[in-house]
């Protein structure tokens, strides 16, 4: 299903472009910057987790108010903004209603249409960026940037189920090499299934210039149940696979990873 000869040239070509664009540089990256173009609260976890091992929270783990399931809203969200928005913190900040309608305008726009010009891009005065407007104003950020539900939804997730070859991945690394080669984020989708050791959404913001261990790739990540500081993404070309990092929420190695919002569908 997943040998043919026009899927097989496709990668091929993937590969060479991403190739050519790594020659002319050592490290690849949008002018994404972490403690800048990301959101200040975390995405918190429906299970509790004992060294990425996951159990029903119980007791007062459990709260009401908690944000949870928003891991693809949120990386959703912090695209868009890049792409979108800017910030002009000299202004006064705007009211609930008007910050309400430019945040809308920003999360209602295609993520994987072109960048606005700076000129043309819908500004949020008061704030000096991101991370400062969601640790300000918390509560009405979550609320308006959009529900977490439609995610289990997507016409996407079932890739998980039918495209599970090493070829697909392949060629889902060499997606991810042209699009941090072009300036842009690469917004993927992590899963196990049909383990469920994690299912979940990250974006991939960098490609590192220096790694540790010969022959694997390293990326710098926005998790979004991480917001305190990057989480590492890696690709192996000799088992043409990808890995995520050990923490508190997963247990760490071998994960399977799809492009998301990248075009229509995705």
């Amino acid at each position: 299903m997943f040998g043919t000869s026009g899927k097989s040239v496709g990668v091929c070509w993937l590969s060479v472009v991403a190739a050519v664009t790594l020659t002319g540089t050592s490290v690849i990256a949008s002018d994404f910057r972490f403690d800048r173009d990301t959101l200040a609260f975390a995405n918190q976890t429906v299970f509790e987790y004992h060294d990425g091992h996951p159990s029903l929270r119980t007791g007062s783990s459990v709260r009401r108010d908690m944000y949870k399931r928003h891991c693809f809203v949120i990386c959703r969200t912090a695209l868009q903004f890049k792409k979108f928005a800017r910030f002009d913190p000299r202004s006064a900040p705007l009211d609930d209603a008007s910050l309400a309608a430019r945040i809308r305008a920003v999360t209602h726009r295609q993520p994987w249409a072109a960048p606005l010009p700076k000129d043309q891009r819908i500004v949020f005065p008061g704030y000096k960026d991101l991370q400062e407007m969601s640790k300000a104003r918390r509560e009405f950020v979550q609320l308006k940037i959009g529900h977490g539900w439609p995610s289990y939804f997507r016409i996407s997730n079932v890739r998980m189920i039918f495209l599970q070859s090493a070829g697909y991945q392949e060629e889902t690394h060499a997606h991810l090499d042209a699009a941090l080669a072009r300036g842009e984020l690469f917004a993927g989708f992590l899963t196990t299934f049909p383990r469920f050791t994690i299912n979940h959404s990250i974006l991939v913001y960098k490609r590192k210039s220096f790694s540790p261990n010969p022959g694997i790739e390293h990326y710098l990540v926005y998790d979004p149940n991480h917001p305190e500081s990057p989480r590492e993404l890696t690709w192996s070309p000799h088992t043409r696979s990808f890995s995520y990092q050990k923490d508190w929420d997963f247990v760490g190695g071998y994960v399977r990873v799809y492009q998301v919002y990248g075009k229509w569908l995705q």
